[in-house]
């Protein structure tokens, strides 16, 4: 077999992200971000599933992972997106930014995660030196 090749293909990769409190944690993503409740928060579970456009990150209270996981989301238009949060009272670390891979944004969520959500490079913006 080839370097870098393996028989099986990868299906998904989900992000597990440790939190305080799930319940408080499903709230942000759900009424915040727009994601929707796939499972857990419900039934007392200390694990839940939240997703949008079928791509899903767990939420684990205080089991795995730590606080401060970046995660970068790519997005259609992270314009729109950024208005609703900010909108919604989204703590936003850093205003919409014109780089040379995204125009992107970074949001903190209330774990102390940073979720950077972006879309192609605007052409009619000047690009951020990096």
């Amino acid at each position: 077999m080839a370097e870098g090749k393996s028989s099986q293909r990868v299906e998904r990769i989900i992000p597990i992200l440790n939190v305080r409190n799930v319940p408080a944690s499903v709230r942000f993503y759900v009424n915040v971000l727009g994601f929707r409740l796939d499972w857990g928060e419900g039934d007392g579970s200390e694990y839940a599933s939240v997703s949008r456009d079928g791509h899903a990150i767990m939420l684990s209270q205080g089991d795995q992972g730590q606080s401060g996981t970046w995660i970068w989301i790519g997005l259609e238009d992270v314009q729109s997106f950024y208005e609703e949060c900010k909108a919604k009272g989204a703590k936003i670390l850093e205003e919409l930014t014109n780089y040379p891979w995204a125009y992107e944004m970074r949001i903190e969520d209330p774990d102390r995660h940073v979720l950077r959500f972006g879309s192609e490079p605007r052409e009619d913006l000047p690009l951020e030196n990096v």
